[in-house]
């Protein structure tokens, strides 16, 4: 049940994260970025995205929000630290905050865009 649960939370995620990347995607930067740049950043937002509503979640289960290690833990997120290209963080404040964090760790990357999210569940550029 916890997996099906988990599924449908990504699946929805996913959704929600390809509807929010259309509406802000900028007419600049990303917009003429070559198509690997924007498939990979496309897939980054989702993945953070995925890292929110796990976060959430966790926050539910525990009263807390978790590291990347715990959420896989429980079982909430699938993956490692490095996918496509990024390396994700997450920095935490107890029950009150988060921020996760996705930035290009491989040297054909350096210029994409490093992309952040927080409890509010808003992917934004830094």
């Amino acid at each position: 049940m916890r997996g099906v649960a988990a599924l449908v939370g990504l699946l929805v995620a996913l959704g929600a994260g390809y509807a929010v990347y259309q509406k802000a995607l900028p007419q600049g930067s990303l917009a003429q970025a070559p198509p690997q740049e924007q498939i990979d950043v496309v897939g980054v937002r989702a993945e953070l995205l995925s890292i929110g509503q796990a976060q959430r979640h966790y926050l539910l289960s525990h009263g807390t929000y978790g590291t990347l290690d715990a959420l896989v833990q429980d079982g909430l997120l699938t993956g490692g630290v490095t996918r496509r290209g990024y390396s994700f963080s997450v920095v935490l404040e107890g029950s009150r905050a988060f921020t996760a964090t996705a930035a290009p760790s491989e040297p054909g990357k350096a210029g994409w865009p490093t992309l952040v999210i927080d409890e509010t569940l808003q992917v934004s550029h830094r």
